[in-house]
C-alpha cells in the first residue's frame, strides 16, 4: 500500500503516523524528543524515528514509503531543506532533508515550519476548510501564525512571514527575547496570561488554566487578567486582519482550550475595533495537536503527487484524524 511519512517534531515530544493516499492513518506512534541530549542527540534520534517508521512501512505495508514530510519548530528554510534554527532544541544550520533522505533510501523529504504546517491542515481539512483565505494563529508558550492562501501557506522571502507574536501591540511594554518591547506574545500567549495569574493570585504554580477556570466562577482578579490578554490579542488580530483580509481567523493553542471563555469575549473584542475592515469568521481551531502530524503527511503528498502518475490521492478534505 503506497503511503509517506509524516514527523512532527517538538521541543519534548515527537509525534508520527504513516498516511495513505487517501489520508486514512495506517500507524500511529510518538516518542520523546530528547533535547536534554543535546541537539546532535536530537537530530540522531530524528533520524532514527523516520527510519524505524520505513521498516515497519515495509514490514506491514508490503513497500517503503513514497516520500516524507517533518514539521519542526524555529527558524526553517523550508526551500533548501536547512532547520537553521530553534532555541528549544539547541540546533543551528541542520540541513535535516539531506540528512533524512540519505537515511530514508533517498525518498523525497519535505521539511516544514511547525505552526505553517499545521496551519496548512486546519486551512485544508480543519476548521478552514473551503476558506480560500485564513489566518491560524495558536496560542502557547508563544503566538506564531500561518497565513493561509489557496490552499497552501505563506512562508514570505526569508521564512518568517505569520509572525504575528512578534507586533508590537504596547509600545514600550515588557521586553521581549526577540529584542523589542511590548509584542502580543508578551501579553496573549498561554504562558504570558499563566505568569499574569500566578502573579495576581499569589500563587507560583497558576496557570491559564487555572486563569479561565477563575474566571468562569467570576473571581475578579482573574478578569482583570483576563481582559488584559484578550484586549492585547483583539489589537493583534485586528491588525493582522488589516494587513491579510482573512475570510477565517483560527484560534488554536492551549488557550484555545477554555472555549467560549476565550472566544466570546475575544469575537466582541475584535468587533469593536473593526471599522472598515471586513469581520472574518473567528473560529477554534479542530485539529487539536494532530495538526503538525496530519500538516506533514499533505506535505509529503503534495511533493510526489504532481511527480508520480501513479499515485492517486484523494480530495484533502477527507483526511480522516
Amino acid at each position: 500500500m503506497k503511503h509517506v511519512i509524516a514527523l512532527d517534531v517538538g521541543g519534548t515530544g515527537m509525534k508520527a503516523a504513516l498516511v495513505g493516499a487517501g489520508g486514512e492513518l495506517l500507524h500511529q506512534a510518538r516518542r520523546p524528543t530528547g533535547r536534554e541530549r543535546g541537539p546532535d542527540a536530537v537530530v540522531e534520534g530524528i533520524l532514527g524515528f523516520a527510519a524505524d517508521l520505513r521498516a515497519h512501512g515495509i514490514r506491514e505495508l508490503g513497500e517503503p514509503a513514497s516520500a516524507a514530510g517533518v514539521a519542526v519548530p524555529g527558524i526553517v528554510d523550508e526551500a533548501e531543506g536547512i532547520a537553521a534554527f530553534a532555541a528549544n532544541l539547541g540546533w543551528r544550520d541542520v540541513p535535516l532533508r539531506a540528512l533524512l533522505t540519505e537515511r530514508l533510501g533517498g525518498v523525497p523529504v519535505a521539511l516544514g515550519h511547525d505552526v505553517r504546517t499545521g496551519g496548512l491542515a486546519e486551512g485544508r481539512i480543519g476548521a478552514g476548510r473551503g476558506a480560500d483565505r485564513f489566518l491560524f494563529v495558536p496560542l502557547g508558550t508563544g503566538i506564531a501564525g500561518a497565513i493561509g492562501i489557496d490552499g497552501r501557506v505563506e512562508a514570505g522571502a526569508h521564512g518568517f512571514a505569520g509572525e504575528i507574536g512578534h507586533i508590537v501591540v504596547r509600545p514600550g511594554g515588557t521586553a521581549c527575547p526577540c529584542g523589542q518591547r511590548g509584542c502580543l506574545e508578551r501579553f496573549a500567549s498561554a504562558s504570558a496570561v499563566s505568569q499574569a495569574w500566578a502573579a495576581a493570585c499569589g500563587d507560583p504554580d497558576g496557570d491559564a488554566a487555572d486563569c479561565a477556570k477563575a474566571v468562569e466562577s467570576g473571581d475578579a482578579r482573574a478578569v482583570r487578567v483576563w481582559q488584559d490578554a484578550v484586549d492585547a490579542l483583539a489589537d493583534g488580530l485586528v491588525t493582522a486582519l488589516t494587513l491579510l483580509d482573512p475570510r477565517t481567523l483560527i484560534i488554536g493553542g492551549g488557550l484555545a482550550e477554555a472555549g467560549e471563555t476565550l472566544f466570546t469575549p475575544l469575537r466582541e473584542a475584535v468587533r469593536r475595533r473593526v471599522t472598515f475592515q471586513k469581520l472574518p469568521s473567528l473560529v477554534p481551531a479542530a485539529l487539536g495537536d494532530t495538526a503538525g502530524c496530519l500538516g506533514a503527511g499533505l506535505l509529503a503528498w503534495d511533493l510526489i503527487e504532481t511527480t508520480d502518475p501513479s499515485i492517486e490521492t484523494t480530495d484533502p478534505s477527507e483526511v480522516t484524524t
